[in-house]
């Protein structure tokens, strides 16, 4: 491929395009060895990055040199309409010379005049052109500084002839240099001298200073006599500020101010340690005193060489952060003793004092968005107030609402509080600081979808338990039976039922299972208004015993079982008649629903007792026997005696 390959300073980004275009065009098999060559892929990517970067860099200069280009042509056109000035001055001198030698001369009398006017419209003009000019040259021109050593006298903004303003305030730096290290330097030898529209500061009738001409005092909309006036002031009390500075009396006092304020600083140091000192022994024995204040619900949360531990290491930690700061802040003084250093004073504080007015500066900026929270916070705060009264009070039955039930009164308030603090919470999210930031926003995103992707079940449950709430299943301290799960409920939240089991098991349903299972409530009925829950169990007695017998007996020791009510009456129903027996079962009404283990346990013990005190036999569960039909099957305390069963026969 026959492709110029031009020095790197002078491709273009045209130039590299050029080169890429070229070379794919070629054909496929140079392509491919091109891809599968590693050296020359480098060769070409490594061309193609200096190209482009050139070519940047060449666009970057090209700008920069433009604007300079156009300072320059409009600083000479200001030069130019200077000097046009100073000839139409000239002019005007002269102008006004002849007009006095015409007097009574009418004709030339108003020829002069009418060129002394246009001259001065002319004047008027050129200065309102030279204003604007210049007030454009202000927004661009550098202004490049006059010092010694390390103080700013003054700074130059244009240039004069063919130096620049840089290459003035060089220059003149240098000169007042030299005339700093004089050691028999007469500030009354620098003075002012006139050169036709220039003024020069001239040490010695033979050093010239700097010279203050052409722009100079139209930039600082001054004339050039003032200005220079005010240089020269001010190389004078540099120089003599800085002589004496530098003297060997001041750097004395300087060193023993340093070691004065070294001596304090130790002092100060060892003062901190020695008060922190105090402050850890102190906290070594009030720690157990501090311990047993520290409880919730009569729990410790830490022990005693915890919190001592935990304490000292926070002690130690502002201790040697009060050192540092106090240090920092020593390095300040320090720095403004020496003229050398004094610069240094302001960054050092600036480092410290520049975030905290930002942070004050922002705080203080703050307080109308405060103040609006705190408005909306206090509103709302009341409106819950008066909504927690309202439904406490439905809660009491002081107030009372068709067809609302005063058990629903609490998980309504509830409700609604949370909804009320979503709604207030996203009234106060455009007054929180940095709310508006993208940072903000995309935390609030990822913790959204955090949120709706990991809580899809304890929503479900939340949803679960606001509908078991409305339905009203049951109350705490009923006694239920959630599918496979029989106890009583101790505890209702959001979330979760749990229920404690006769064997003082505390089992947690999910409220998706409560809602999804049927639920047996055993105290629904057996409250004060209700009849009471019907205990019932079935039995099987042979078809020899009589039905009625069976129905006595029955009744007879369901009476005798505790917490059994006698009104309403208890009554038997005959549930099935099989093949060898009848079965029977025995219902009767209870207020203690949660006592139903007892109850079923007194129940079967009266029942046995009863029958078998009868002599009639119980013929469940079911057993086969080879025996003699004449025996009964009671326990050897009911079987008759053989003189009772003579006395029956005769």
């Amino acid at each position: 491929m026959n492709i110029l390959l031009e020095p790197y300073s002078q491709c273009t980004y045209a130039d590299g395009i050029r080169f890429f275009v070229l070379y794919t065009l070629q054909e496929k098999k140079d392509y491919l060895y091109f891809y599968f060559n590693p050296m020359r892929k480098y060769i070409f990517l490594s061309f193609i990055f200096i190209t482009v970067l050139s070519g940047n860099l060449s666009a970057q200069n090209s700008a920069d040199s433009i604007k300079t280009e156009s300072r320059r042509i409009d600083e000479a056109r200001l030069i130019q309409e200077q000097q046009q000035q100073q000839i139409d001055s000239l002019v005007k001198i002269q102008l006004q010379a002849e007009l006095k030698l015409a007097s009574g001369n009418s004709s030339r009398t108003m020829e002069l005049e009418q060129k002394l006017s246009a001259i001065g419209r002319s004047d008027s003009l050129r200065k309102i052109e030279q204003l604007r000019k210049i007030a454009d040259l202000k927004k661009t021109a550098p202004g490049y500084p006059v010092h010694l050593n390390q103080d700013t006298l003054f700074h130059i903004y244009t240039r004069t002839g063919s130096f620049t303003a840089a290459e003035r305030a060089a220059a003149a730096s240098r000169k007042i240099e030299k005339l700093y290290e004089d050691p028999f330097f007469n500030p009354d030898s620098l003075i002012i001298s006139k050169n036709d529209d220039n003024y020069d500061l001239i040490y010695k009738d033979s050093e010239i200073i700097i010279s203050v001409s052409g722009l100079d005092g139209l930039w600082f909309n001054k004339n050039n006599e003032q200005l220079a006036g005010e240089y020269r002031d001010q190389i004078k009390s540099g120089i003599i500020k800085e002589r004496e500075a530098h003297s060997l009396v001041n750097w004395m006092k300087r060193i023993g101010l340093v070691l004065l304020i070294i001596i304090v600083l130790g002092l100060i140091i060892t003062g901190i340690n020695l008060l922190f000192r105090k402050t850890s022994i102190w906290l070594k024995s009030a720690s157990t005193a501090f311990l047993n204040r520290l409880k919730f619900r009569n729990l410790r949360i830490f022990t005693p060489e915890h919190l001592e531990g935990i304490f000292l290491r926070i002690v130690n930690i502002i201790r040697i952060i009060v050192i540092i700061l106090i240090i920092y802040l020593s390095l300040p003084l320090l720095f403004s003793i020496f003229p050398e250093t004094e610069n240094w004073t302001g960054t050092l504080l600036n480092w410290i004092l520049s975030p905290l007015r930002i942070a004050l500066s922002a705080i203080f900026h703050y307080f109308p968005n405060l103040f609006t929270i705190l408005i909306i916070y206090f509103i709302f705060r009341y409106i819950l107030r008066g909504i927690r009264y309202f439904f406490y009070e439905v809660k009491r039955k002081n107030i009372t609402l068709r067809g609302f039930h005063e058990d629903w009164a609490i998980p309504t308030f509830n409700i609604l509080r949370f909804i009320l603090y979503a709604f207030m919470l996203i009234l106060i999210f455009p007054y929180l600081p940095g709310s508006g930031s993208p940072a903000f926003q995309g935390v609030s995103v990822f913790l959204g979808i955090l949120i709706s992707l990991g809580s899809s079940s304890a929503i479900t449950n939340i949803v679960a338990g606001l509908v078991i709430t409305y339905m009203r299943p049951f109350k705490i301290g009923d006694r239920v039976k959630i599918g496979e799960v029989t106890g009583d409920v101790i505890e209702k939240t959001m979330l979760v039922t749990r229920i404690k089991t006769i064997k003082n098991e505390d089992i947690t349903v999910p409220n998706s299972m409560v809602l999804s299972s049927s639920t047996i409530n055993y105290s629904n009925h057996a409250r004060q208004d209700c009849e009471g829950l019907i205990i019932h169990y079935t039995l099987t007695i042979g078809y020899e015993v009589p039905w009625k017998d069976v129905y006595e007996l029955l009744i007879k020791a369901v009476l005798k079982t505790p917490f059994i009510l006698s009104t309403p009456a208890p009554f038997v129903l005959q549930t099935s008649l099989d093949d060898f027996y009848i079965s029977y079962q025995i219902n009767a009404y209870t207020k203690e629903p949660n006592k139903q283990a007892e109850i079923y346990s007194k129940l079967m013990e009266n029942i046995q007792d009863t029958f078998n005190a009868a002599g009639v036999e119980i013929l469940s569960p079911h057993y086969r026997a080879v025996r003699n039909g004449e025996e009964l099957a009671v326990p050897p305390d009911f079987v008759p005696k053989e003189s009772d069963k003579n006395v029956k026969k005769q």
